[in-house]
């Protein structure tokens, strides 16, 4: 018997960027909110059941417009968990959270964009990531 393979092509398309904070969720929505002149909201928690019976728990904001969409995602699961990686993306381990945008805010200049993440006093650091380059980028894709 022929054996058939599904292959799947995943869009990134998107731009994506890790902050460290220490700040909670709802304090950086709203920050963010403040200095982009978004309005983040809070939506359904991700969750992503897993093999070994365990559940991993992830905060998702969401701000959705006619042409661009600006998701905040907490790296680290919610909850107590047994997880040996409690994370969304777990080769990132190091960014408390994921900036995920699409659409028209990206023509936004990267550097320009960095630079005012970079002016609210709750955030740290911030880099942009190529998802291309993570290994659990299928994380992203809803």
């Amino acid at each position: 018997m022929k054996t058939h393979h599904l292959q799947i092509e995943y869009d990134y398309s998107f731009d994506l960027y890790g902050m460290v904070t220490a700040a909670r969720d709802y304090k950086l929505a709203w920050a963010l909110n403040r200095l982009l002149d978004l309005r983040l909201t809070r939506q359904k928690d991700l969750c992503f059941d897993l093999l070994d019976k365990d559940r991993l728990i992830i905060a998702n904001y969401r701000h959705l417009t006619e042409h661009s969409e600006v998701r905040l995602f907490r790296n680290k699961g919610l909850g107590g968990h047994t997880l040996k990686k409690p994370f969304l993306l777990p080769d990132i381990k190091e960014y408390d959270y994921v900036l995920q945008i699409t659409g028209a805010m990206q023509q936004l200049h990267p550097q320009e964009l960095i630079r005012s993440l970079m002016r609210a006093p709750l955030v740290q650091y911030v880099k942009q990531l190529d998802p291309l380059t993570l290994k659990f980028k299928e994380n992203l894709i809803f």
